[in-house]
């Protein structure tokens, strides 16, 4: 769950164009540009003795994750991941989903040169809130949430590309990896108006980077650490995977003449009640690990639908890795024939190639 695209374009479109929406664009400008002024290189931290020595420590774990997504993932070698900034606030950008009250289907928001996408980044929390308020008055279901990074697509690697923050640098050595090579993915290959076939594809890389990187470059406590957290992740994605399923299936039913409304949503919140126990169930094995609870807590439509962006498509993804011999250039290639393919071709092959039943 993590981007605000192509600030480049939303920096060009502000300046030359009227629209009434032009102070949400200057809002990205300046938000943007105050993280770009806080970045400096990485081996100025690491020879700046006044840096805490805990930080020097991770961002040398990250200039070597760098390396290593260049060498052995073919991921590009460019200035983005090279400088660090410190923002001293806990997340880069919050984003604002929206979606129907009995559907799944996200609210689009359309930018220059990105396309549409399914959510709205605000740099600053509380007009990331004054939007929800907003769309919820609109009768839609609202999700706000905090995104540690965005990929700028390479876009501004000419003045520095997009750096480590202290939003993510501290997170474990497996999940720091994963966020690294996610967003790198989104220099690779990026569809205009495709939120799912990109996220997919990015969270693939991730996953598949990361399990090499854990494989070949990470001690046995850091295996270890990441195996627990990521079997907790599985367990919550199925939960969450289940749960859409059950809310599509109840949704279908409002697209037949004479549905009563209000019998579907009850159905709707009983089903969100259920998820809830069924976490509960699930967190009491946890040790007390208590990760998904805001989530959990704050769970609708709108949370269900873009996390379906994130994970739809990867087993295709992963499907098509293997089939191309885990090879990584070969792979990028597919995925960039892919690309050109349209939309629902694309979707139906990945289904196809995962095993995934598909419509139509």
């Amino acid at each position: 769950m993590r981007n605000l695209r192509l600030i480049a374009g939303l920096i060009f479109f502000a300046l030359l164009s009227g629209c009434a929406d032009t102070r949400y664009y200057l809002q990205s400008i300046g938000g943007h540009l105050q993280i770009m002024r806080s970045a400096r290189p990485i081996a100025q931290w690491l020879a700046d003795e006044n840096a805490p020595p805990a930080l020097r420590q991770r961002l040398a774990l990250a200039q070597r994750m760098r390396s290593f997504a260049v060498t052995e993932l073919g991921l590009p070698d460019n200035a983005s991941y090279r400088r660090y900034a410190d923002l001293e606030r806990p997340f880069a950008v919050w984003n604002v989903v929206a979606a129907p009250e009995l559907s799944l289907t996200v609210k689009t928001w359309c930018f220059p040169v990105t396309g549409c996408v399914g959510y709205r980044g605000y740099f600053d929390q509380a007009q990331a809130r004054a939007q929800a308020q907003t769309l919820r008055e609109e009768g839609l279901d609202v999700s706000v949430y905090g995104v540690p990074a965005y990929s700028t697509l390479g876009w501004l690697n000419w003045i520095g590309g997009d750096p480590l923050l202290n939003t993510f640098v501290r997170y474990p050595e497996g999940e720091l990896a994963r966020m690294i090579f996610h967003e790198l993915a989104h220099q690779v290959v990026y569809v205009k108006d495709d939120t799912v076939f990109n996220e997919s594809f990015a969270t693939a890389v991730e996953r598949l980077g990361s399990a090499r990187w854990l494989v070949t470059q990470a001690s046995p406590a850091s295996r270890r650490e990441y195996a627990d957290f990521d079997a907790r992740r599985r367990q919550f994605r199925a939960l969450a995977l289940d749960t859409r399923e059950r809310l599509k299936a109840i949704y279908s039913q409002g697209e037949l003449a004479g549905s009563d409304k209000a019998a579907l949503l009850a159905m709707k919140m009983e089903v969100i009640d259920g998820f809830r126990a069924d976490y509960a169930g699930l967190k009491a094995g946890w040790g007390g690990f208590s990760g998904y609870d805001g989530w959990v807590a704050n769970a609708n439509n709108a949370s269900f639908g873009i996390q379906a962006a994130y994970d739809e498509l990867v087993p295709g993804f992963e499907a098509l890795f293997a089939r191309e011999g885990q090879d990584w250039q070969r792979f990028y290639d597919a995925v960039r024939r892919l690309a050109q393919e349209p939309g629902p071709q694309r979707i139906r092959f990945l289904k196809q190639l995962s095993g995934e039943p598909t419509r139509g």
